[in-house]
């Protein structure tokens, strides 16, 4: 958490201006940079204290809004939900630890999606639920072969 400085002043140049510092183009080419990295290690990475995840957060989905990528967003996301929850990659045994690791990321994921992809999102946990993935799979971008196949693009 941060001591509520990451939202004064103009944070948006903040995060941009650090963003170009670093050699990217956006914010979206900054996070792509590292797609399993968490929100808040994002954020950290750009000032520690100074800039919060949410802000990475909402600066990802106006780029992806932008850019008409929203579905690529909301992949990109889930990513870094079971980078953080699952690092050893899907459970072989779904006992109630692997249970709770799994229902914590896809529900943070599904609080950081937006209400355009809610059913989306439903239809995704539900196919994940009925055909679970290899064991030890583990997606390392947004473009995962399974993620595109669970959530296509097909922004409008």
């Amino acid at each position: 958490m941060t001591d509520g400085r990451s939202w004064q002043g103009n944070w948006k140049v903040r995060m941009y201006e650090r963003v170009l510092k670093r050699g990217h183009t956006s914010l979206t080419d900054f996070a792509d940079a590292r797609p399993t990295a968490s929100l808040v290690e994002l954020a950290e990475d750009l000032g520690k204290g100074d800039i919060a995840g949410a802000l990475i957060l909402s600066g990802l989905f106006t780029e992806a809004e932008r850019r008409n990528q929203v579905t690529r967003f909301v992949r990109g996301v889930l990513v870094r939900m079971l980078s953080q929850s699952l690092p050893q990659g899907w459970p072989a045994v779904m006992d109630d630890a692997s249970r709770f690791a799994v229902a914590k990321a896809l529900g943070r994921w599904s609080g950081y999606t937006p209400e355009s992809h809610q059913q989306r999102a439903e239809q995704l946990m539900a196919a994940l639920r009925a055909h679970p993935p290899p064991p030890g799979w583990r997606p390392l971008g947004p473009d995962d072969a399974l993620l595109l196949t669970l959530l296509p693009d097909n922004e409008a």
